[in-house]
């Protein structure tokens, strides 16, 4: 599959350069590649903003010759790589013929007090480094719920085959007496806190309350959404016993929708802002998630992904130096929390401060992510939560079990 990507890559550099200008557009330079191609790093799976606009723009002769012969170098770097990785796995297997399945992983919160029954496991099925998985590691985290990890190779998708209907991560498998799969990260943490505030109700009858109805996204296209994916879904006494008011409640939905619909939109663009940081970022995806022997990737994907932040950019209407934009999305966070407030949930973090973390975190490593810590006000705040969620902050605050279940539901 890698020699494929680099064949494509070689033949679509060779067809810019010797088509008439005229004649040629990026959406039929493009159309050389497989649709799956496509696949997300940073966002839930699906075609994004930036391969949908991309697509659209016309190729001038100024730029036609650099865009061909940056493909024709991608695919001879790719073969490279390509084959000297072959070489390098072939030798290491056949050093090291023992080594572990690394498809599950367990973390370090295995075996730690509990709020959940401990006949119950989850499974998370995830892209490492998408900011929505992040999100929902940092949720169970907090809590100590011990969870096995699968990581979802980006292409392929094979591990979550068996989803006929939703073939994007993370997905969540609450597996006991029934089991449960949840769906869309805002979805999973939701419906999670829902049933260890509320231990009359089933994890099959709360995620009722978040069908998943059709709407139209940015595009005038017809999508299905989940909806109140945002709201931990309570009666009014329960309300009033975890929310210290009406408005704290609102406050926490409203933030943690400005982590998927905001922060996230800022994130993109500076992880790819420039070519040495869409190759060290796409280094970084390749080096944790389960790309497989397909190393080419990295050259590959770096390069659409370069091209796509600078769409991204004239999409959401950027400044030319898109860090600014993201300093100003993480200062207007600190900001809402306030100068007498540690976390925007008081004194321990609530939903909100755990998505926002979420997202940022999958930022860790990268140049972006220090540029941030080092010019913004968030450290302080950043480091707090990050202990909060290491120490598993959250795990005394529902003592209950959730009930358990007969059964299988998938929605």
């Amino acid at each position: 599959m890698s020699a494929s990507r680099c064949n494509i890559f070689c033949r679509t550099g060779w067809y810019v350069l010797r088509v008439p200008v005229a004649k040629i557009s990026l959406a039929v330079a493009l159309s050389h590649f497989p649709s799956r191609c496509s696949a997300r790093t940073y966002g839930t799976g699906g075609t994004t903003f930036g391969s949908k606009l991309i697509s659209t723009l016309p190729l001038r002769a100024t730029n036609r010759r650099v865009f061909g012969f940056a493909f024709l170098f991608g695919g001879g770097v790719g073969l490279y790589q390509t084959i000297k990785f072959s070489f390098q796995q072939h030798f290491a297997e056949d050093e090291l013929p023992n080594l572990p399945n690394r498809q599950y992983r367990i973390p370090t919160n295995q075996g730690s007090d509990l709020t959940f029954a401990t006949d119950l496991t989850f499974t998370l099925y995830q892209y490492k480094t998408c900011p929505y998985c992040s999100k929902v590691r940092a949720f169970l985290d907090y809590y100590g719920l011990p969870y096995k990890v699968v990581e979802v190779n980006p292409v392929m998708h094979t591990e979550i085959k068996w989803s006929s209907e939703y073939q994007k991560v993370p997905i969540l498998m609450v597996e006991g007496k029934e089991i449960v799969q949840l769906n869309n990260s805002s979805v999973i943490i939701s419906a999670m806190k829902t049933c260890m505030i509320d231990k009359e109700r089933t994890m099959s009858e709360v995620v009722k309350y978040f069908p998943r109805l059709p709407s139209t996204n940015a595009w005038g296209n017809e999508v299905l959404e989940y909806t109140n994916k945002y709201w931990v879904m309570l009666n009014e006494i329960k309300i009033t016993e975890v929310y210290t008011s009406k408005n704290a409640r609102k406050e926490e939905v409203r933030w943690r929708q400005w982590a998927d619909d905001w922060l996230v939109n800022r994130i993109k663009p500076n992880v790819y802002r420039t070519p040495a940081e869409a190759l060290a970022t796409y280094d970084h995806i390749v080096r944790e998630g389960n790309f497989g022997s397909v190393p080419f990737a990295k050259y590959g994907g770096a390069f659409y992904m370069f091209w796509a932040s600078k769409v991204l950019k004239i999409w959401y209407k950027l400044h030319d130096d898109v860090r600014e934009d993201l300093y100003m999305a993480v200062n207007e966070w600190i900001t809402a929390i306030g100068r007498k407030r540690k976390f925007m949930g008081g004194d321990k973090p609530n939903l909100a401060d755990l998505a926002v973390y979420g997202v940022l975190r999958s930022m860790e490593d990268l140049e972006s992510f220090y540029d941030v810590m080092e010019n913004t006000k968030v450290k302080k705040w950043y480091l707090a939560t990050e202990k909060q969620v290491r120490e598993h902050g959250g795990r005394n605050l529902c003592r209950k079990p959730l009930q358990n279940y007969h059964g299988i539901t998938e929605f």
